[in-house]
């Protein structure tokens, strides 16, 4: 399985350090189906071209978009695209992953899970699950697949706390600081959910219970395990969410 790590210009060269395939997150879409590099050293090569939609226009004409894609690729050597959409499927949107996903093959375009409608790009299945169980979700998504291998991870680190009882199944995310306080404070018993393949511990405060939820680099790496096993393509982590934890991922990797 091939393992991405997401980064901007300015992370690059720190991210390098861990051989991993880095995906360029440098790219967004313009005014009249262009595309627009931001701040890229030149001699950025090989990886992937990483666009985003954030703030992105209606896309007019996805045979332009994705010829302006395939000429950045051949400058670049990358290797393939990630479609890092946030946006909700639009007509617009789709046929962009389509028409890309056509004229850019063999090389893989990869695409959220709500794009996997997009005929011949690869979805991405996310990985902080907070319900259910984690191998059968991964199971579930690839029994609608050919093959595991027209499928990815998105490897999300999950911190979330919830209030019990949680009949959403949403909780608040923290962030590493929030949550390394609560493990100070509370000094608590952390267990290992086999369902969820997460840590876990509760705490109580004001009367109420709160059960919170995280990965650390042992779940994050036993997730990596279940996928790549599976077949699963590729595996994408973003650089700042994972930075602390890469020395315990990839040990083998770092230079």
């Amino acid at each position: 399985m091939q393992i991405y790590l997401a980064v901007t210009p300015a992370e690059a060269q720190e991210a390098s350090r861990f051989r991993c395939s880095l995906a360029h997150v440098a790219y967004c879409i313009g005014p009249d189906s262009t595309l627009l590099r931001q701040n890229l050293l030149l001699q950025t090569r090989g990886g992937l071209l990483s666009v985003t939609d954030r703030g992105a226009p209606f896309i007019a004409s996805p045979e332009r978009l994705s010829a302006a894609a395939l000429r950045e690729c051949g400058r670049r050597s990358y290797g393939g695209v990630l479609l890092d959409f946030e946006q909700p499927p639009a007509p617009d949107r789709l046929a962009f992953a389509e028409t890309l996903a056509r004229r850019l093959s063999p090389r893989p375009v990869y695409v959220p899970e709500s794009y996997a409608a997009a005929s011949g790009a690869i979805p991405l299945i996310c990985t902080a699950i907070s319900g259910g169980n984690f191998v059968q979700r991964l199971q579930e998504a690839a029994a609608g697949r050919d093959r595991a291998g027209g499928l990815a991870l998105d490897v999300q680190r999950l911190r979330m706390d919830f209030t019990l009882p949680a009949q959403s199944g949403e909780g608040r995310p923290l962030s590493g600081r929030e949550l390394q306080d609560l493990l100070d404070r509370e000094s608590p018993s952390v267990f290992f959910s086999q369902d969820l393949c997460a840590r876990y511990f509760t705490y109580a405060r004001d009367g109420e219970t709160h059960f919170v939820l995280f990965d650390d680099a042992d779940t994050l790496s036993q997730k990596l395990r279940t996928g790549g096993n599976m077949g699963f393509a590729a595996a994408f982590l973003m650089y700042p969410e994972v930075q602390d934890l890469l020395p315990k991922l990839f040990p083998g990797r770092r230079t």
